[in-house]
C-alpha cells in the first residue's frame, strides 16, 4: 500500500501516520516520541529455528533503510547467509518492474513450502526414475548411479541427484518414487534403515608360527604394485558351510574359493593351492588373513605355491578393508543364514564375474577386470585358466538367486 492508504486503513490522518512514522521532536508542552517502529527485534525471545513473520517484517524494514545483509543479520542474530537466501527466494518483483521485499508474502510462501511429505526429485522426472529403477534392479549402489548419472549427463542438471536422494525415496515412509521392493537389491537387503552400531568381538584364536602384518613388505601397503591379497572366509548356516573370498589390494579383483568339503584347515588349504596355482608369479606376491583355525596349515599352502602368509593384529579387521568390504557386498547374493554348500563353482565364477565388472568408486569408477587389465596387461586375463572370472557387461548380467 501506498503510505495514504495504509493510514486510511489505520483509521487515522496521514499527519498522524506521519508522526507515528517519523516520531516527534519536543516542541512546547508536547514531548519528544521516537518512531513506533524503532523499537529493536528481542533476538533473545526468539528461539525459532526458522525465520518467523516478526523477523521478515524487520528485513523489510531494514532493508528500506538500505541497511546491508550482514547488519541485518547481527541485528536478528543469524548467519548472514540465512537472510540472503531468504531475500533472494521470497523476494517479489512489482508491477513496473521494481523488485521489492514483502514480509508478509514471504512469510505465505515460506508457509506453503512448509508441508511434508513433497514429491522429490526422482518422482518429478520419469527419465531420472526410469534409469536409477532399472540400475538398482542390475544391482549397482546408489552411489555408483549418482555418478553414472553424471558422466552421463554431463550438461543435464536435472538427470544429477546424490546418492542420500536416491536412499531416501527408497526409504523414507510415505513417498512413492522407488518400489519398496527394490531395497532388496542393495547391498544389505534391509527394507529399513538402521543405525551404525559396533560389531560383535571376535573370539582370539592362536595360529601357530605366524608371521605379523608389520613385517609384510612395504609395496603391499601402498597398494602400488599388484599380486598381494586378502583373504577370509563368508559363513553359511549354523556355521556349517563357507566360501573363501580373495580380493587383490590394488584392483579390488576377485576370486571365490569353493569349499564343498568344509573349511577346516586341509581343506582350506588345498582350496587356496588350486586357486593360487594357476595365476602367474606377478599377480601372487603375498596373501593376508585373519588369524583364525581356518589357516593353521598356512606353511604348507605356501610351500606348495610359494605365497608368504602375514596375519591381522586380533580384533583388526580393517587391517583387510578391502576384503571385509567386498565381504559385504557378497552377502546381496549369499545371504546370511542360508546354505552356501550347495553352490556350485560356476555360479561362484558367475557372482565374482558381476562384481568384478561392476564400476567402484575407489577405482576412480573403473572396474576392478578394467584396473587389473590396465596395470596388467589384457593376456594375463586369460592366462593359463587363471582369472576364472571373466569379467561382464551390465546388461549381460547374470540373474543370481539367493
Amino acid at each position: 500500500m501506498s503510505f495514504a492508504e495504509a493510514a486510511r486503513t489505520v483509521g487515522i490522518s496521514t499527519r498522524t501516520g506521519e508522526r507515528w512514522r517519523n516520531g516527534r521532536g519536543a516542541s512546547g508542552r508536547t514531548k519528544a516520541y521516537p518512531p513506533l517502529n524503532a523499537a529493536p527485534v528481542d533476538v533473545s525471545s526468539d528461539p525459532s529455528r526458522y525465520l518467523r513473520e516478526a523477523d521478515r517484517v524487520h528485513i523489510a524494514d531494514r532493508l528500506l533503510e538500505k541497511a546491508t545483509i550482514r547488519e541485518i543479520a547481527a541485528e536478528l542474530g543469524r548467519s548472514p547467509s540465512t537472510i540472503s537466501r531468504e531475500v533472494r527466494r521470497n523476494g517479489t518483483i512489482l508491477a513496473d518492474g521494481r523488485w521489492h521485499y514483502r514480509p508478509y508474502t514471504a512469510q505465505r510462501r515460506a508457509d506453503a513450502r512448509r508441508p511434508r511429505p513433497k514429491t522429490g526429485k526422482i518422482g518429478q522426472n520419469p527419465e531420472l526414475h526410469d534409469f536409477i529403477q532399472s540400475h538398482l534392479t542390475l544391482r549397482w549402489s546408489p552411489e555408483q548411479i549418482c555418478h553414472a548419472l553424471r558422466r552421463r549427463f554431463t550438461h543435464r542438471p536435472d538427470m544429477h541427484v546424490s546418492h542420500e536422494t536416491i536412499y531416501q525415496a527408497l526409504y523414507t515412509q510415505g513417498r512413492t518414487e522407488l518400489r519398496r521392493e527394490l531395497t532388496q537389491t542393495l547391498r544389505t537387503g534391509r527394507v529399513r534403515r538402521l543405525p551404525r552400531r559396533l560389531a560383535d568381538r571376535r573370539r582370539f584364536r592362536a595360529v601357530k608360527n605366524k608371521v605379523m602384518i608389520s613385517q609384510r613388505p612395504p609395496e603391499a601397503t601402498d597398494r602400488v604394485v599388484p599380486g598381494h591379497w586378502e583373504g577370509d572366509l563368508i559363513l553359511g548356516r549354523k556355521k556349517h558351510s563357507a566360501i573363501a573370498t580373495l580380493v587383490e589390494r590394488s584392483t579390488r579383483y576377485l576370486l571365490l574359493v569353493h569349499l564343498p568339503d568344509g573349511y577346516n584347515s586341509a581343506a582350506v588349504r588345498d582350496a587356496l593351492i588350486a586357486t593360487m596355482n594357476p595365476l602367474p608369479p606377478v599377480p601372487k606376491q603375498s596373501l593376508t588373513w585373519d588369524q583364525d583355525t581356518e589357516m593353521a596349515a598356512h606353511r604348507g599352502f605356501s610351500m606348495a605355491t610359494n605365497v608368504p602368509v602375514y596375519f591381522c593384529d586380533p580384533g583388526s579387521p580393517w587391517q583387510r578393508g578391502s576384503n571385509e568390504n567386498t565381504n559385504g557386498l557378497l552377502r546381496q547374493y549369499f545371504p546370511k543364514g542360508t546354505d552356501l554348500s550347495r553352490h556350485t563353482r560356476e555360479h561362484l565364477d558367475a557372482v565374482a564375474a558381476e562384481l568384478n565388472s561392476r564400476p567402484r568408486k575407489t577405482l576412480g569408477w573403473e572396474t576392478p577386470a578394467e584396473r587389473l587389465q590396465n596395470l596388467m596387461g589384457s593376456r594375463t586375463l586369460t592366462a593359463q585358466g587363471a582369472f576364472r572370472a571373466v569379467p561382464l557387461a551390465p546388461d549381460q548380467a547374470v540373474k543370481l538367486t539367493s
